[in-house]
């Protein structure tokens, strides 16, 4: 089972968690990318490259 993580949903300003991510990487930085709890948009939170190494 994945880590659970939390996500800051922009666009409806609140705050939720989430076991269900992909990690990517953009321009050598890490994010793991979830769908929204309140929308059809995603939610992005900036990984260390050993966080990223480790949920991978």
């Amino acid at each position: 089972m994945a880590e659970e993580l939390e996500f800051y949903d922009v666009k409806s300003k609140k705050k939720f968690k989430s076991s269900e991510y992909d990690v990517r990487e953009k321009n050598g930085r890490f994010f793991a990318v979830t769908k929204s709890q309140s929308g059809p948009h995603e939610c992005w939170r900036v990984l260390s490259k050993v966080q990223a190494e480790k949920l991978k």
